[in-house]
């Protein structure tokens, strides 16, 4: 097995999921119900976008070449109604926002720039032809591709299916995720831990973040730390179109899910990334289903889903692609860190659009994860930025 890069880990998912991986089947749905689904048909332009010449403002509609002039008001056309009027030399058309720009007009002139009074409207200066007019087409036009296979439908993709009339959406079936906490310390969210044990949070944690890429989680009873018991999960566990094991992928002696995994005979990719937190990372394949093998601390958790782990439920569910919500923040404070590994670490995008990091005790603390709404990402091959540096930001 392999140790590999942040971006190689990306991609080696890619590369397999996108390979291997059967293409989901789809399902028709209300098109309200169809926010954040996946879509599984083309969408194309019924009409041309805009059907007509519209007016983007509200102001006059004119000849540009009669410009600068003195215009008599010849009626008004208003946005919903057909245009049935056509203007003459000398004339102008007062005409509202979205109105369709009558026959014979070529521009329009906001009212800001014109002076009216006694029926007449007077323009000081020469406008250009098609000022201010959304010429018929210019959006779209009529069988032109608007929405492609693979997009998830967000309130934009909603109005354009709207605008297309439809009321349905043909979208892809979700798939559905295993989930596996092990551990002898993990114990049921509704029971009295002892010091030396904790509540299953991970599993809980991992399928918000399952639902939220566009997945069904499915919470399988905790695998104790032995061999045949992760072997039965692990066997529940592939009857599902992904599966996810928290916990036991380390190289302690009761680490045991990457040898329950082998008796699936398991190809496995890669068992290592260099990122913290999560370094300890399974990825392969058994029985023709993919799995993770996460790390156990619940932020390890956590961030090795968010950053690896959740191509594979977006891709399963249809996405032609995932990327990550990377951009960039000035420092608040200066900032070091030991090079080697790409980091990810808890942080809060403040008010003023600086970045902080959140003090933290490492990838069991979860009162501090939820403190930050975003990732510092510490480059493996910079050791220090200066307060006002840009850092990378991955946005949660």
């Amino acid at each position: 097995m392999a140790t590999v890069t942040f971006p190689q880990a990306r991609q080696c998912v890619v590369d397999h999921v996108r390979a291997a991986a059967p293409f989901p089947g789809s399902e028709t749905v209300a098109l309200i119900d169809s926010a954040g689904r996946i879509l599984a048909e083309p969408v194309a332009a019924d009409r041309d976008l805009p059907p007509a010449p519209r007016s983007i403002r509200d102001g006059y509609a004119l000849r540009a070449s009669a410009t600068p002039g003195v215009f008599r008001i010849a009626g008004e056309v208003r946005a919903g109604e057909p245009s049935i009027l056509n203007l003459n030399a000398g004339e102008a058309i007062e005409i509202m926002t979205g109105a369709v720009v009558p026959e014979g007009a070529d521009s329009v002139v906001m009212l800001e720039h014109i002076t009216a009074q006694d029926g007449k409207v007077r323009v000081d200066a020469a406008v250009p032809p098609g000022s201010y007019i959304n010429p018929r087409g210019s959006e779209a036009r009529a069988g032109d591709s608007l929405l492609s296979p693979g997009t998830r439908i967000g309130y934009a993709e909603i109005a354009v299916l709207a605008a297309t009339g439809r009321l349905r959406a043909t979208v892809y079936r979700k798939p559905s995720v295993a989930i596996v906490s092990t551990g002898d310390e993990v114990v049921e969210i509704d029971m009295q831990p002892a010091p030396h044990q904790v509540r299953n949070s991970n599993a809980y944690a991992l399928a918000a973040q399952v639902v939220r890429a566009g997945g069904v989680p499915r919470i399988l009873p905790v695998a104790r730390d032995t061999l045949e018991d992760t072997c039965l999960a692990i066997e529940r566990g592939l009857g599902e179109d992904l599966l996810l094991l928290s916990g036991g992928v380390s190289a302690g002696k009761y680490d045991v899910v990457e040898q329950a995994l082998a008796r699936f005979g398991a190809e496995f990719y890669f068992d290592r990334v260099r990122i913290q937190p999560g370094q300890p990372m399974v990825f392969g394949r058994a029985r023709q289903k993919f799995f993770f093998g996460l790390p156990g601390n619940p932020v390890s958790t956590m961030v090795t889903f968010e950053l690896i782990g959740r191509i594979a439920v977006e891709l399963l569910s249809g996405r032609s692609h995932s990327p990550l919500p990377l951009t960039l923040a000035p420092l608040a404070a200066a900032f070091r860190h030991q090079t080697g590994l790409t980091r990810f670490l808890p942080a809060r995008l403040n008010d003023d659009g600086t970045l902080s990091p959140v003090r933290w005790q490492g990838s069991s603390d979860l009162a501090a994860h939820s403190r930050a709404n975003a990732y510092l990402v510490a480059d493996p091959d910079r050791a220090e930025w200066e307060k006002g540096d840009l850092i990378q930001v991955l946005l949660q």
